[in-house]
This record gives structure tokens, C-alpha cells and sequence, in this order.
């Protein structure tokens, strides 16, 4: 049987995996093996996160519709239940859209909420 040297393939499949780790501290982005480790760890990391980032963002809306809420004179549950008493089916991203740049919008969709409440 022939010899294989690996050389080529081996140095290639090395810069690839140095060049993902690149901007990594110390040693995660010099040397091979601990690179590829960590190389590892960040591509589970950045795939976990895509979708924690939907929930994340699910928070803030809530965050800013509650606020805006308190500040027509509703806790934010409250709106929520009246607005679906009254079949208004609009989501939290525009709602929360609303809260931050349409404010006297925003108050017509709290007075609405308050007028269905049971």
C-alpha cells in the first residue's frame, strides 16, 4: 500500500477551523486543538441562541407594552385579557411597536382593552 501524506489536506482543514476561531482569547484562536474545541462550543452556543433570541425579544415586547400600559392605567395581563374580549387580534411585536413610537395609537388600543374587560 501506498503512503498518504496529509499534509495539504491536514494544514487546510486546519486554517479552516483557526479561521472560525479567530478573534477567541489566547489560546482558543493559536493552537488547533484547543481551537476546535472551542470552535465546537460556540457553533452549539450560536444555534441554541437563535432561538433563545425569540423569547428574548418576546420579554422586551411585553416589557414595553406593560409599561406603556401602566402609564394609560391598565397592568399589562389586563390589556391583554380586554383586547382578547374584544377579538382585537393584533400581536405584542406591534403592539410594543406602538408603545415606543405611536403613543395616542397605543392609548386607543388601552381605552379599548378597558371598555372589555369582564
Amino acid at each position: 500500500m501506498t503512503r498518504v501524506k496529509r499534509g495539504y489536506v491536514k494544514h487546510r482543514r486546519h486554517l479552516k477551523i483557526l479561521k472560525l476561531a479567530k478573534g477567541y482569547r489566547a489560546s482558543n484562536s493559536k493552537l488547533f486543538r484547543i481551537a476546535n474545541q472551542q470552535v465546537l462550543h460556540s457553533l452549539c452556543y450560536s444555534f441554541a441562541h437563535r432561538r433563545k433570541k425569540k423569547g428574548d425579544f418576546r420579554k422586551l415586547w411585553i416589557t414595553r407594552i406593560n409599561a406603556a400600559a401602566r402609564m394609560n392605567g391598565i397592568s399589562y395581563s389586563r390589556m391583554m385579557n380586554g383586547l382578547k374580549n374584544a377579538n382585537v387580534d393584533v400581536n405584542r411585536k406591534v403592539l410594543a411597536e406602538l408603545a415606543v413610537n405611536d403613543a395616542p395609537a397605543f392609548n386607543q388600543f388601552a381605552e379599548i382593552a378597558k371598555a372589555n374587560l369582564k
